[in-house]
């Protein structure tokens, strides 16, 4: 089972089972995705340690993290804040006369751009042997997508599985919508394309970094000025033998 169950997470995920290209599979139990780990507490943090978590990288602003939280300490935890997005903006009040699958990508692009340092950290970190690992910005969906189709696009996994793993995240959009507003009482999300995550979205980021680049490839290489030894690694530790 993909989503792994959480009483305050709705968007937890192994990204294990992919198939690559040439017939290897991305190993359960070793990547996960995640909105904010600042949630856990009670029940959902037992079930967390049960997973022998030992990396943590959280996408977001710092300030995000001063108002929301972060993953708990405890032995044997690493935590990186690895903030990624260097133009914030907010989706609940965007006009909702703009094309918002459009507009979303336009944002996912602008974070490939402007977070290349931290883009390729959190490459390595994953890259590195510090699995079981779980990257995570606030709703698991935006920053969070990016960086699993990247992992999983230099991986050689099949454009359709990268985007069919982004649409995942529709499945906890109203539970998402409801935690924003539990916290935002006094506002209302106007915008019509607010913590969606249809497939229409990652077909165009995949569409405008081969445009852009070249390829994932050429984005790593030559974008984020990634190790040679980059790729190899990830298959290594993420993929089965």
């Amino acid at each position: 089972m993909r989503h792994i169950a959480f009483d305050r997470l709705h968007n937890f995920r192994d990204l294990g089972g992919y198939r690559t290209r040439d017939g290897r599979t991305l190993r359960w139990g070793r990547l996960y995705r995640s909105d904010s780990l600042g949630k856990l507490q009670g029940a959902d943090w037992d079930r967390f340690l049960a997973l022998g978590v030992r990396t943590v990288i959280d996408l977001r602003h710092p300030w995000e993290i001063e108002a929301r939280g972060r993953v708990p300490e405890a032995d044997g935890l690493t935590y990186l804040n690895l903030s990624i997005e260097h133009r914030p903006y907010d989706q609940s009040v965007i006009d909702s006369g703009v094309d918002p699958w459009r507009y979303l990508a336009d944002r996912y692009a602008e974070v490939a751009l402007d977070g290349a340092k931290e883009i390729r950290q959190a490459l390595e970190a994953i890259a590195s042997d510090s699995a079981p690992l779980v990257f995570h910005c606030a709703s698991g969906k935006d920053r969070t997508g990016l960086l699993a189709a990247l992992v999983l696009g230099l991986l050689d996994v099949p454009d359709q599985d990268i985007i069919a793993d982004f649409a995942l995240t529709e499945r906890a959009t109203a539970r998402l919508i409801a935690d924003w507003q539990a916290t935002h009482p006094t506002r209302t999300a106007t915008w019509p394309g607010f913590d969606r995550a249809p497939a229409d979205v990652m077909t165009h980021v995949l569409a405008d970094l081969t445009t852009t680049y070249g390829s994932l490839h050429a984005y790593a290489t030559h974008h984020l000025a990634a190790d040679p030894t980059l790729v190899p690694r990830l298959r290594t530790h993420l993929l089965d033998p």
